[in-house]
């Protein structure tokens, strides 16, 4: 089974479309003026180190045996994880790192963005 999991930052005031953002940035990489940047180095850097024990088959491809894997995408502006076969747990640690960069999920699955922490 994939999922993708799908992250950014909305500016102050700016009005949330999470359906066009998706498709736009995330799948496209377009940049959006609603958006904030992202520290990517530092995100990826996270990602790294909490997925110490994986087999990095590059800077934005992780693998472990019986485990799955992920692709990582980045704009300035967005982090997709692309996830194979993965467990529910190991999806959490990437949510889990993108809360702390202030980074809501949005679920293209069912077209939901958790966001209800954040100041929308």
């Amino acid at each position: 089974m994939s999922m993708d999991l799908n992250f950014w930052k909305y500016k102050e005031g700016a009005v949330h479309d999470d359906g066009r953002v998706y498709e736009r940035a995330c799948c496209d990489g377009e940049r959006m003026e609603e958006l904030e940047g992202l520290p990517i180095k530092e995100i990826l850097k996270k990602v790294a180190s909490v997925f110490f024990d994986w087999t990095a088959l590059s800077d934005s491809q992780y693998e472990k045996e019986g485990r799955g894997s992920f692709e990582i995408f980045t704009t300035p502006q967005i982090v997709r994880f692309d996830c194979y076969g993965m467990q529910e747990k190991d999806m959490n640690l990437l949510v889990d790192i993108l809360i702390d960069f202030g980074c809501p999920l949005y679920d293209p699955q069912i077209s939901e963005r958790f966001d209800g922490w954040t100041d929308r």
